[in-house]
């Protein structure tokens, strides 16, 4: 035989063998079509195909991080903002996301967006950015019910960023810091109450006693004579006598 025909003949087979055994990795899955009909997921490992008659696709089922597009949105309360987000799925039935939609990526892509903007349309802007928690947990929930036909689960969604027009961004700067100023004006007349309750708690008490006035006055005059370069003239109030000039007259 001559040599040419056996190079012939080997490069033949060569590709024969590279057509026929396929490895796949750990987290890849093939899908095998056999004269046009699906025989269903291989892998992982070495799959043996039949040349010219079986077609493998190649399918990843790790986790796929998609960036959603800002999106113009008008909330409900007419407000223009844009919106992006970060989606994440995976593929869990190989199968069914080649055979039941063209483009499963494509496909959930196009999903996240007309939904992102679908939900977000339904709720005012005080909800959007202070329950933004609620909101993903339901853009999550209706994405993956949409996916799950094609053997697609969108386990987290989250909305990423949330622009405002720059006349809302100074309106909502000047209603956190109105909100501010009646915080503390509240805070300060709390305190005031408090304050002049306790006063008035303390009047009652040393109303009460006549030596209780006495001592008070006399520990006051103590804490203003700790200085010893200061000269306090004060006067001697009646009160301080009317003990012993009770006492006298009782004589």
């Amino acid at each position: 035989m001559p040599l040419a025909t056996i190079g012939v003949l080997v490069f033949l087979l060569i590709i024969l063998l590279s057509n026929a055994i396929k490895i796949l990795r750990e987290y890849e899955r093939g899908v095998v079509f056999r004269l046009g009909r699906l025989i269903g997921a291989k892998g992982p490992g070495i799959i043996f195909l039949i040349p010219m008659v079986d077609r493998l696709l190649k399918v990843d089922l790790r986790t796929i991080t998609f960036d959603v597009p800002s999106q113009d949105v008008i909330t409900r309360d007419n407000v223009s903002v844009k919106v992006n987000a970060v989606l994440y799925f995976r593929v869990m039935d190989p199968n069914k996301a080649i055979v039941a939609v063209a483009n499963f990526f494509e496909a959930t892509s196009q999903i996240a967006q007309t939904t992102l903007r679908s939900v977000l349309g339904q709720v005012e802007l005080d909800e959007l950015l202070a329950n933004r928690e609620k909101i993903n947990q339901e853009l999550q929930k209706i994405i993956d019910n949409q996916t799950e036909p094609w053997g697609i689960k969108v386990s987290v969604v989250e909305i990423k960023n949330v622009d405002l027009p720059p006349e809302m961004t100074r309106a909502i700067a000047r209603q956190a810091e109105a909100e501010r100023e009646r915080r503390a004006k509240v805070i300060h007349a709390e305190g005031e109450f408090q304050a002049s309750t306790k006063l008035a708690e303390a009047a009652a008490i040393l109303g009460k006693e006549d030596y209780a006035l006495q001592l008070r006055y006399m520990q006051t005059l103590t804490e203003v004579s700790v200085g010893k370069t200061n000269t306090i003239v004060f006067p001697l109030p009646i009160d301080l006598f009317m003990p012993f000039l009770k006492k006298y007259a009782d004589k």
